[in-house]
């Protein structure tokens, strides 16, 4: 008995760039919206990103100065950044300088003070960092708002 198997002939690259597209608009996603993710803990990185990426193009950073250099350079829908490590401060920056960005802020250990002081520097929402489909829900309302203000 003999197993004859059946390929598709090569696609050109335009071809198989707008299969890609349309295999990614098929699963809910637009591949032309992105947030970027500063997170430092690896292992609540993964998950964020695991958690956003079926949904955004992720783009993780682990540090404060590669942060900006990313937002001017993807021009993302949304950042998630972390407040742990005393962010309030670049917070309140990027809301000056990116009036229109959504900015959800993690945060390990409910603290009210600590989220208080995070939505008056200007973040959009304060979530636990454990709770992905949190920050997913916050990212996409927080996306939907910035639209509807700007429309």
């Amino acid at each position: 008995m003999s197993v004859v198997l059946w390929s598709q002939p090569p696609r050109s690259p335009s071809r198989t760039l707008t299969f890609a597209v349309d295999d990614r608009l098929k699963i809910g996603g637009n591949m032309f919206q992105s947030v970027v993710v500063l997170e430092k803990d690896p292992k609540v990185a993964r998950c964020l990103v695991g958690g956003l990426r079926p949904h955004y193009s992720v783009h993780l950073t682990g540090s404060r100065e590669e942060l900006r250099d990313n937002l001017t350079r993807t021009r993302p829908e949304a950042v998630v950044l972390n407040i742990e490590h005393g962010l309030l401060a670049d917070v309140e920056s990027l809301r000056r300088d990116f009036p229109a960005l959504p900015i959800v802020c993690t945060h390990r250990i409910p603290d009210d003070e600590m989220w208080m002081a995070a939505l008056a520097a200007g973040a959009s929402d304060v979530c636990p960092a454990d709770d992905v489909e949190n920050v997913l829900t916050s990212v996409r309302k927080n996306v939907a708002l910035s639209r509807s203000a700007a429309a």
